[in-house]
């Protein structure tokens, strides 16, 4: 039989708590900003004592009886289970002192709870932004209107045939044509046609065993895509997953070129890499994103126990030696993103998976200086995230698009990020 779990507030409670604050900060006169104040307690910690009573008192009551019915919830569930989810003691920004200021949303989209929103991507279509997300739980792709966050359609289902998807996690788009899908569970990836989705080619099943994410960029001829691989060394007694030693971790990434042969497009492998020495490899990867202006591509560590924070590789697949956001991240690295500037100047723009509200830290493009943070009103637990530089009518300086608590898509107005951290002009 399944023990009963302590009575905890799950993160969505979290986050309906920490609203409910807010709008009582409102009616004191208080500015969102002011809800935290870097190097001092937070405004609204006051009012935390009595609503955590209320919240805890409601945990309390009376739920369903252990079943052999709930023993196989339970036990789907810790087979769903991602290799960086919190099972217990979320890590929550209201309980962290972590220097930010505070961006309102250009838009936060309707929730969709079943799907489990995991990354997202945009591209132009008739001098507008489109939008397209990976639903995990959903095996579909999500449209939105890049604009307002309106959910369009939804694309595929399950399954493992062509244009059929199995847990689909990262997802990039390159020229307005082209969109890459990660499939956990199929092992492989996916190209589809831009807009309709036509299903292209799928590549990588016989070398990938965990896949996760994926950077793509443009080569002579076609493109290339390095996608990271999650696998693990089997379950410990508890079902945990078991870091493989460092030697073998020097496969964590693989490489494909991806070139049309006779008129059909073919994926080739290219290689792997991944650093084997304590300081550089990658103990639970994700999220990866290059510059290849700068022959730099940044890794995210999802590994708490051994720092999170991302790691700098050069784009072929070297490990430099230094390591951002050392000090600076607090809850998880997460996504990656780059807003590149025509003089070469920029920011890297990346997530700290705080349970209620995400922190989006950024370094500067050349020489990975921390120089500010900002987190949104609402937006939490965010996974992926893409910026668009170039931006439309209704973002004409760009967006900042972040997945919003599993359920839904968030968009920054880049001049509204660039205003609150004071940042030079970027001409694009």
């Amino acid at each position: 039989m399944m023990k009963r779990e302590p009575a905890r507030i799950p993160a969505v409670a979290y986050f309906e708590l920490s609203q409910s604050l807010h709008t009582i900060a409102a009616w004191a006169g208080l500015r969102p900003e002011m809800a935290h104040v870097p190097g001092k307690p937070s405004m609204l910690s006051r009012y935390l004592p009595m609503s955590l009573a209320v919240l805890l008192l409601a945990g309390c009551s009376a739920g369903p009886e252990d079943t052999p019915a709930a023993d196989a919830a339970a036990t789907a569930q810790a087979a769903d289970r991602e290799p960086d989810r919190y099972d217990d003691g979320d890590a929550l920004l209201s309980r962290h002192d972590v220097p930010h200021v505070v961006v309102r949303e250009a838009f936060v989209s309707s929730a969709s709870p079943d799907d489990n929103i995991d990354s997202m991507a945009s591209w132009l279509q008739d001098g507008r932004l489109a939008l397209v997300a990976t639903a995990k739980a959903a095996d579909q792709l999500v449209v939105y209107d890049g604009d307002s966050g309106e959910r369009l359609r939804t694309v595929s289902g399950p399954g493992a045939g062509p244009g059929q998807l199995s847990r689909p996690n990262g997802i990039a788009t390159v020229d307005d044509r082209y969109a890459f899908v990660v499939e956990r569970d199929n092992h492989r990836v996916q190209m589809f046609g831009l807009p309709d989705f036509a299903p292209l080619l799928a590549f990588g099943q016989d070398e990938l065993q965990k896949p996760y994410g994926l950077w793509t960029r443009p080569i002579e001829g076609g493109y290339e895509v390095l996608v990271s691989d999650a696998y693990m060394a089997g379950e410990d007694a508890q079902g945990e997953d078991i870091l493989p030693p460092l030697q073998r971790l020097d496969r964590r990434f693989r490489r494909y070129e991806v070139r049309q042969v006779d008129g059909r497009w073919a994926a080739t492998p290219a290689g792997t890499f991944g650093d084997t020495s304590p300081a550089g490899a990658i103990r639970i990867p994700e999220s990866l994103f290059g510059d290849v202006q700068h022959n730099r591509l940044l890794i995210a560590e999802e590994d708490v126990a051994t720092g999170t924070g991302l790691r700098e590789y050069d784009l072929q697949g070297r490990y430099l030696g230094r390591d951002v956001g050392v000090g600076t991240y607090v809850a998880q690295a997460e996504g990656i993103a780059l807003l590149r500037c025509a003089d070469g100047s920029g920011w890297w723009v990346a997530s700290d998976q705080f349970a209620d509200r995400t922190v989006f830290h950024l370094f500067e493009r050349t020489t990975l200086e921390h120089v500010g943070s900002f987190a949104g009103e609402r937006t939490g637990l965010t996974d992926g995230v893409w910026l668009d530089e170039r931006g439309d009518g209704r973002f004409p300086q760009g967006v900042f698009y972040a997945s919003n608590l599993d359920e839904g898509v968030s968009a920054f107005d880049w001049r509204d990020i660039a205003r609150a951290l004071d940042l030079p002009e970027c001409r694009r």
